[in-house]
């Protein structure tokens, strides 16, 4: 496990996570494609919620508590129980770049973790190294859905002109 490597991405991420949920009216950053895709305010919250209360915490009681059980949350069930959609965008940004703030500042603190513990989960086994790569893959996952969400807000800004010159999407 390169833990430097992945705190590096984790840094990255934040960065362009930040970058890519910038520059919104209120109207586009509550505006969503469909009825079952997010908003950009609703992945930020996500992702504030996922640094505290997911990949933090069950990366942090793994190393220090592995016998203790997983805390299951619900992720996907947050974005309605817990109004995200309400929210403002820049505190929310806000929100995310602290949280990710005190997770990196965690992580680099870490006095060489035993990435092999695992949780037995019912699906299977999680390791703490798991747990940290999925951290950074789940980031990912999210830029690129802001990427689509900022592509589809620009073809709707550009209208009637269009944005094919670009290449193909």
């Amino acid at each position: 496990m390169d833990q430097h490597y992945i705190v590096t991405l984790l840094t990255a991420h934040a960065g362009a996570i930040r970058g890519l949920a910038q520059g919104f009216t209120v109207k586009q950053a509550h505006w969503k494609p469909d009825v079952n895709s997010w908003s950009v305010v609703e992945v930020i919250n996500h992702l504030v919620d996922e640094d505290l209360e997911d990949f933090r915490a069950h990366l942090a009681g793994l190393l220090a508590r592995p016998s203790q059980p997983w805390t299951a949350g619900d992720p996907q069930g947050w974005v309605t129980s817990r109004q995200y959609q309400a929210r403002d965008l820049a505190p929310s940004i806000d929100a995310f770049m602290q949280a990710r703030a005190k997770s990196l500042a965690w992580l680099e603190n870490l006095a060489v973790p035993d990435w092999t513990i695992a949780y037995d989960l019912p699906w299977g086994k999680l390791s703490a190294g798991d747990l940290l790569a999925s951290w950074a893959a789940h980031d990912l996952l999210h830029i690129r859905q802001l990427t689509e969400l900022n592509y589809a807000l620009l073809e709707q800004a550009s209208l009637p002109d269009r944005a094919a010159y670009a290449g193909d999407w």
